[in-house]
């Protein structure tokens, strides 16, 4: 039995028995990272001797423990032992980590260590997580491809001529390829859910506020949301006990009760109402990845759910609103990296002005410089109602959609991407074409809505098919309750090459 291709909860039980220990885990997935991950190029950093040090600090206090079940280990100190106590994990490179790098896969941040962690990774460290390292992405989080990576430019372990999708790339493919046992990534407009689409694994992008953003290197303010990949929706739920909840450090941050998001894991399909928004299944959908996801719809059918069908007519208007609205927020957020103050600078330049554009010329890539210049556009004087404006009335529209849909409906189901995932070569060179592929995620974020993605099936190549469900604000719960039933039906094919 290959242990790093066990579930978490299965590597709970089995450091909790003493059948394992956390030391032996974390070393078996450092040896799948030497021996796959040259292929893979999913970490940027691996952080082998900390891990180590994590695994054995973890096993020390685990052996103080006594087994219990996944709502955490009593401890003779009064303490509580983290569910997540000794299991490896990869971590986003746009997420602070103290002392070690966090690039955000740019030159801008090629040598930038925090001072300080995310309050993800304080979340996590009370838990005594094992940190592997720090996975690959594309650069600041702009991207669907993980091509854009200054440093790991990530495959998918499906097929290694074809992306991982983005921004998360590194996180997906990690867990896709049993690197790591779960991963967290950040999505600000589909980067957890369409990763997760084309590397069939599952991937949760909770509602805006529930998880702090604190220490999560900004893209679009309004927009992100940190959220766990993982090998099923079970998993990504215990991920998301530990970290969500209300930071003071951040000011978005939701004061909502958090609930234990394992609670409807077995729940019942039977009377549960699912929409089936019927643009999402027409005009620009490959034909395989549309049957797959209706085929997915049968199935709940089939457990007793009620399909209802219906309409978002402003879905054709959501990608460029969406891009309008993030790369807006991405130029004032990324202002700040001038090369006087930190990030990378420049060796040439005779003034001051000189120096600032030399460094953001070299220290930015073609892609962060295309999203910066759009949104310098869309916010000056002469355009600022012509565009910004007309995307912020947009996604009063859209919200309105979705809420008129959520009155009769208790979630929606829809394809997480338009194809499956694309050979390297395609679509990177064409920002138009790829910016269109975010077509079916970016409305949730939009909407400040949580969805989860998970695999539904695979096309005639092979490659992983993805489906979202989308809830309703703060119902995780339940949208990972639906997950899961489909996921026991589900034959899952893990990437041949691992």
């Amino acid at each position: 039995m290959d242990i790093t291709k066990l579930k978490i909860r299965d590597m709970r039980k089995m450091l909790d028995s003493g059948e394992i220990s956390a030391s032996e885990l974390t070393q078996g997935y450092i040896e799948r990272i030497k021996k796959y991950d040259g292929n893979v190029k999913s970490y940027i950093t691996v952080t082998e001797e900390n891990a180590l040090e994590s695994a054995k600090a973890a096993q020390e206090k685990i052996n103080t423990g006594n087994c219990a079940p996944l709502c955490g280990i009593p401890m003779a100190r009064g303490e509580t032992l983290g569910v997540l106590a000794g299991i490896p994990v990869g971590i986003k490179d746009n997420i602070c980590t103290d002392g070690v790098k966090t690039t955000c896969a740019s030159k801008m941040l090629e040598n930038f260590i925090p001072p300080y962690n995310a309050t993800v990774m304080e979340k996590l460290d009370a838990q005594n997580i094992v940190m592997l390292g720090k996975v690959s992405m594309d650069e600041f989080a702009m991207g669907g491809s993980t091509q854009t990576s200054a440093f790991a430019k990530t495959k998918n372990p499906y097929d290694l001529n074809r992306v991982p999708g983005g921004s998360s790339g590194g996180s997906a493919a990690s867990v896709s390829a049993s690197l790591c046992a779960g991963a967290l990534g950040s999505d600000t407009g589909g980067s957890i859910r369409q990763p997760a689409a084309f590397c069939g694994v599952t991937g949760l992008k909770p509602t805006y506020g529930r998880v702090s953003r604190y220490g999560l290197v900004a893209f679009a303010s309004s927009l992100d949301q940190i959220g766990p990949l993982a090998k099923d929706a079970h998993d990504c739920a215990v991920i998301l006990n530990a970290i969500a909840g209300y930071d003071r450090h951040d000011g978005t941050s939701s004061k909502n009760p958090t609930e234990d998001f394992t609670a409807k894991i077995g729940m019942d399909m039977k009377g549960v109402k699912i929409a089936i928004p019927k643009e999402f299944y027409g005009e620009g959908i490959d034909k395989e990845v549309a049957d797959e996801v209706l085929k997915a719809a049968e199935t709940y059918k089939q457990m007793g759910a009620e399909l209802i069908e219906c309409s978002m007519p402003s879905l054709k208007y959501a990608v460029p609103a969406y891009y309008l609205i993030s790369s807006a927020e991405a130029s004032s957020n990324l202002s700040r990296y001038d090369g006087i103050k930190y990030g990378h600078r420049s060796e040439i330049g005779e003034n001051f002005n000189e120096l600032i554009c030399n460094s953001r010329a070299e220290g930015f890539g073609s892609e962060v410089k295309r999203r910066i210049l759009l949104g310098n556009y869309a916010l000056s004087s002469g355009y600022y109602d012509a565009y910004y404006g007309k995307a912020l009335a947009l996604r009063q529209k859209i919200s309105a959609e979705y809420d008129s849909i959520f009155e009769k409906c208790d979630m929606i189901l829809t394809p997480t991407t338009p194809s499956v995932a694309y050979n390297a070569d395609e679509n990177v060179s064409d920002p138009v074409k790829m910016y269109k592929a975010d077509i079916c995620t970016v409305t949730v974020n939009i909407a400040s809505l949580p969805a989860i993605s998970t695999t539904c099936g695979y096309n005639k190549d092979g490659m992983p098919v993805g489906m979202s469900i989308i809830g309703k604000k703060f119902d995780e719960a339940s949208i990972i309750g639906a997950a899961d039933a489909f996921e026991k039906t589900f034959a899952y094919k893990a990437p041949e090459m691992v």
